[in-house]
C-alpha cells in the first residue's frame, strides 16, 4: 500500500482510452490494498463482465490489465478514502479531474455513483439520472452508473452498465 496519503490509489490513465471509470474516492479496503473496487461486497468486477464491458471477470488486483482493453480509472478525490459520506469536501478536486480529462481525452467517462456525478456537475444526487447524460460537446460521452458498492444495494440495477457496454460496442 502506498504510504503517501495523496497517492492512495494512483490513476490508471493513458491518452485516448475508450473508457474511464470515475469514483468519488477509494474505499478504505481499496486504499489499503491499492486496488480499485477491492471490497469483496463490491459488484464492480462482476458488473463490468456481466454487462459485456470486459471479456472475462477480472479480480481487483488485475485492475491495471484493463488498460490493455482501453479502460482506465480515477477518482474525484485522490487523497480521501472511505464511504462517500466520510470523504472531506476539501479533498474533492473537480478542476483536477477536468484537467485529466482534457489531457487524456477518453472517448467515454462513467461515474460509478450518482454521488460522484453530483460532485462533478455541482447538483444534488436526487436530480442526477442514471445512464447516458446529455452531451455538451466539450466533454467525452458521460454515463452515470448505480454504485456497485454493497452499501448501495437498494439502488442496484445492471441496466445502465449494459447500456454503457452497448455504447462501447457501437
Amino acid at each position: 500500500m502506498p504510504d503517501n496519503n495523496s497517492d492512495r490509489l494512483p490513476d490508471q490513465l493513458l491518452p485516448t482510452l475508450r473508457l474511464v471509470f470515475v469514483g468519488t474516492a477509494a474505499s478504505t479496503r481499496s486504499a489499503e490494498l491499492g486496488h480499485y473496487y477491492a471490497h469483496p461486497g463490491n459488484r464492480f468486477w462482476r458488473a463490468i463482465h456481466e454487462a459485456g464491458i470486459t471479456p472475462r471477470r477480472y479480480q481487483p488486483g488485475e485492475f491495471a490489465a484493463l488498460l490493455e482493453l482501453g479502460i482506465g480509472f480515477t477518482d474525484l478525490s485522490k487523497s480521501g478514502a472511505g464511504m462517500d459520506h466520510q470523504i472531506e469536501a476539501a479533498s474533492i478536486d473537480v478542476a483536477g479531474f477536468r484537467a485529466k480529462i482534457e489531457e487524456y481525452r477518453p472517448r467515454t467517462i462513467a461515474f460509478t455513483s450518482k454521488k460522484a456525478a453530483s460532485l462533478f456537475y455541482g447538483r444534488p444526487s436526487s436530480v442526477i439520472a442514471l445512464g447516458q447524460q446529455q452531451a455538451d460537446g466539450s466533454l467525452p460521452e458521460i454515463f452515470v452508473l448505480p454504485s456497485p458498492s454493497g452499501a448501495a444495494s437498494g439502488h442496484w440495477t445492471l441496466e445502465p452498465w449494459r447500456d454503457l457496454a452497448a455504447w462501447m460496442a457501437a
